[in-house]
């Protein structure tokens, strides 16, 4: 499927060459001089390198159909991590190197958003946050209440995440998975 330069969105897989690329961002540019042309800046989906492309304005261009699912995570199996689609109950195996950082917060039974393209995975997206057990902490001292103090955390997926001293071993708290910042303490 083809879709013209002009018709360009935030977030759109296209395939260049045989390899994907999801844009980032994109301008169309109408100089004085000479035709009109869209900036971008492409995502390689394989392998996270970041270029800039110029493309003629209304130039076709492969559009790659990538397909968004619910899928739940099971288990990890070496290198990979197996989720289960929320649908179909088929599983597929992800690589831990299309994972990057997410890989940290994965606990068996989270949901995730994962993109196919001709049925395998190029992506997977986890909620903005989750909610996780702390297994180790040091103690917080009664009355130390300073604001912005903060101390060190293990959280049950062996991440380490800076909390506020009030929080204690055992609780659950609000991370985002995309700072990997504390947000909140959850009550059980």
């Amino acid at each position: 499927m083809s879709v013209s330069t002009n018709d360009f969105k935030n977030g759109m897989t296209i395939d260049m060459d045989g390899t994907l690329f999801q844009i980032i961002e994109f301008q169309h540019v109408k100089p004085g001089k000479g035709g009109a042309f869209v900036r971008t800046k492409l995502r390689n989906v394989k392998t996270g390198a970041v270029i800039e492309r110029t493309f003629n304005a209304g130039v076709k261009v492969d559009q790659a159909i990538v397909e968004r699912r619910g899928f739940q995570y099971l288990y990890p199996d070496g290198d990979e991590f197996v989720f289960m689609d929320l649908q179909t109950y088929d599983q597929i195996h992800v690589q831990r190197t299309l994972m990057g950082e997410a890989s940290k917060f994965l606990v068996e039974g989270a949901e995730a958003q994962v993109a196919t393209h001709d049925g395998v995975p190029i992506s997977v997206d986890l909620p903005a946050s989750l909610v996780l057990t702390i297994t180790q902490t040091d103690p917080g001292v009664k009355g130390d209440t300073r604001t912005g103090s903060l101390k060190p955390a293990t959280l049950e997926t062996g991440v380490v995440v800076n909390v506020p001293l009030f929080v204690e071993e055992g609780e659950k708290i609000k991370v985002d998975t995309r700072s990997g910042e504390y947000i909140e303490r959850v009550k059980a």
